[in-house]
Parts: structure tokens; sequence; C-alpha cells
């Protein structure tokens, strides 16, 4: 009854208090006081004919892989958590003509708990209009001190006032997640009411400090986002809304070049970003200002959030972050270089098969064990890509996952 009753995540850790066992000493009564082997079993029978969602680490609880198994399992707790008592603004719309960007947001707010509302932008512009001068001058100095600021938006330069209105929208938006207690949001180009530019460099800063977001009024990839920072507290790697936006078929391992028009998060940079201002082809209003950066080499994951109308999945590829072979003069926003696992080929179709979104959380902070440990927590569908895929297989893991879910609906 009580396992029963149990909302909170559920780790069941097999082990024992002793490494070894004292071949020359032991006896029955050893035996009979050290006895995990046994009573294990019979609690992970009851577990599982109670039919009760949980991790099992088996063994000796002072070994650091298993450690590290507690540690990624807790880390899904607060992404849970997280995701329970999450709040996502949406300025505007999702993109008009796209579809994996939308999805039931009563659906999510009954199977993760996060709840995901729309205002108008314009009571956002009002926020931003009302920002004092002084708190704009002070926001703008700390963009000169942080980044390499282009001459044209230093003090004196002719576009110094879009730095200015790209200052004061970050504070507004600031104010506004603040005043309705949200730590993610998403906006659209095709919906930016009063707002002098698109939100590039306030969302990319706003991602730095922990907020989701998503463009295009993609909320499934903002409140991801979140939740991915929020199992990566305080660790190496960063985190980011990321668009797989290109390939690199011509190399000797085919990659992926992901951007978007301005939002990659800053901590996924290897060096320090550049603050510049060119022109945006969507959106209708002034320039804006973004950071502009290559991400850092490296291991991580990709994961994508998708509502397949019968219920949720998510769908994850590790990969491997790589430098750029050459610089990109002319490419005016963030962006990261990688080579999925196992390989282009394998991956791209896998991907697909599942209907992964074009839009995802890019983490270089937790992995895919952290990804399968909140999957479970919440009993969301998962469809990993890894270094041991086939085509093949995946295929077959598509069709039985899709046979479960339906039977686990029914029932």
């Amino acid at each position: 009854a009580g396992v029963q009753a149990l909302s909170k995540p559920f780790l069941h850790l097999h082990t024992q208090y002793g490494a070894d066992l004292p071949y020359r000493d032991i006896d029955m009564d050893f035996m009979n006081l050290n006895q995990s082997a046994h009573g294990d079993r019979e609690f992970a029978y009851l577990m599982s004919r109670l039919r009760l969602p949980r991790k099992i680490i088996a063994g000796h609880w002072a070994d650091p892989s298993v450690q590290r198994r507690i540690g990624a399992w807790s880390r899904a707790c607060a992404g849970a958590h997280e995701a329970r008592s999450l709040r996502v603004i949406r300025f505007g719309d999702n993109m008009r003509e796209v579809a994996d960007t939308d999805g039931d947001k009563v659906e999510v707010q009954a199977k993760l708990g996060t709840s995901v509302n729309t205002y108008p932008v314009n009571e956002l512009v009002a926020v931003v209009d009302a920002m004092s001068d002084a708190d704009v001058e002070r926001l703008c100095a700390e963009y000169d001190e942080t980044y390499t600021v282009v001459p044209q938006l230093r003090p004196g330069g002719e576009r110094r006032g879009s730095l200015r209105d790209a200052a004061r929208i970050e504070l507004g938006l600031r104010a506004f997640l603040s005043d309705h207690g949200a730590m993610a949001f998403v906006d659209t180009f095709e919906d930016l009411g009063g707002l002098r530019q698109l939100p590039g460099i306030g969302a990319q800063r706003l991602m730095a400090d922990g907020y989701g977001f998503g463009a295009e009024g993609d909320w499934k990839s903002s409140l991801l986002v979140r939740i991915v920072k929020a199992m990566s507290e305080g660790l190496p790697g960063g985190v980011s809304f990321m668009e797989d936006y290109t390939y690199d078929l011509g190399a000797a391992s085919p990659a992926v070049l992901g951007a978007h028009m301005l939002e990659v998060c800053p901590s996924i940079a290897a060096a320090t970003p550049s603050c510049e201002i060119h022109p945006l082809f969507v959106g209708g209003r002034e320039d804006p200002v973004r950071l502009v950066f290559s991400g850092a080499a490296g291991p991580g994951v990709v994961v994508g959030l998708v509502d397949m109308g019968t219920h949720l999945r998510l769908v994850a590829d590790e990969i491997d972050a790589v430098d750029p072979p050459e610089e990109l003069p002319r490419l005016p926003v963030a962006r990261a270089l990688w080579e999925p696992r196992p390989d282009f080929t394998t991956a791209a179709e896998a991907w697909l098969l599942a209907g992964g979104p074009h839009h995802t959380a890019y983490s270089q902070a937790v992995g895919l064990e952290v990804i399968e440990d909140f999957a479970r927590m919440l009993d969301v569908e998962l469809l990993a890509i890894d270094a041991e895929t086939t085509t093949r297989g995946f295929a077959k893991e598509v069709r039985w996952s899709a046979a479960y879910r339906h039977l686990a609906g029914a029932v």
C-alpha cells in the first residue's frame, strides 16, 4: 500500500554493505544477516507485480559507477520536479503552416504538469517600454564588459540605439517572466506587435541564466530546454535551444550544422561571444542584436519532444560536437557542428522514422541516461539513438513502442 501511494520517483538500489565475502570466516549467521540477494528479489517481484515504474541499480554502494548512476537518477528527479511546477509563456501562436512545433497543451499539463499559456505580445511591449533608461544603460555597459562588442554597437557607435532597444527588451522579458512566475517562454517572428526587433541577445542571455526558450512559438522545445537546464544545474557544459539547420555531407564523417536565426544559448560557446547586429530576413522589424559564436567541441545529446496525437514522444540522439574545419565569416549567428551517433545516415533515418522535430534541446551537460530516467519517471515514450543503433533494429523498436503505447492507453 505504501509504494502504491508513492508519488515521487522511485529508485531500487540493489546492494549490500560489505563489498567482499570473508571466505575463511563465513558461516550461516553471516549468510542470514547478509541477504540482499534474497530480499531484494522478493521486493522486486512485488514492484513488478504492482507494475511500478522504477530505476534499478545493482552494484556496491561505494562503486563510483553506481554513484554516478544514482547521480544521473537524482538529476532526472530534479527535471521531473521542474516539469510539475513549470509555467511557459507564449507570446503569439506557433509559426503558421508548421506542425511539429504544435501540440496538445492540456495533455502536456496532464502528463508532465507543465502549464502553457498565451499572453498578447503587446502586454510584453508595455512592460518593455516601462523599463528605465538608467537600467537600460547599466545593461548596455554589462554587454560592453562581457562580450566582444562590434564598433557600431559600442558607445558612440552609429547603432548604439539598437543595442539600447535590445537591452530594453531583455529587461522587459525578465520583468514579465518574473511577474508571472514563468521559467520558460516562446516568441514568433510572425507576431511581434510593437517590439522594435525580434528578441535575440535577450533570449540568449535568459537561456544562459536557466530559462527555457523556443522560437517560432515552439513551446514544447521551450519547456524541454528549461527541464534539461534544471537537470544540469552545477555541471560543466551548456544547454541550448537548437535546430538542425543544414548538413556537411562531403566530410569524411558527415556532420550537422545546427543554428537558428538568433537564439542559441551562449552556455555552449567555445569562446567569448561577439555581440553583433545584422539584418534579419523575417519579422519585418529593425535589425536585431545577437551573440555570435561557435559551440564547444565534446560529447552531447539532442532531444526533441513531439505530440503523436495519441501520446507524447521524446526522440534523442547522442552526438559528438566538433570544431568547424574552417571559419564562418559570413554566418552571423551562433551555431554548433556535430557528428551524430552512430553515423549520419543511421541517425538521420532513425530520427525521421520516429517523427523527431526540427527544434531540439541541445545538451553537453547531461547525457542520455538522465533523459532516459526522466522519461521513465513521467511515463513518456523515449526513442533513443546511440552508438549501438541500427536502422533495422530502430524500425522494430518504433513499432513495438507504438504497440505498447496503444495497449497501455487502452487499459
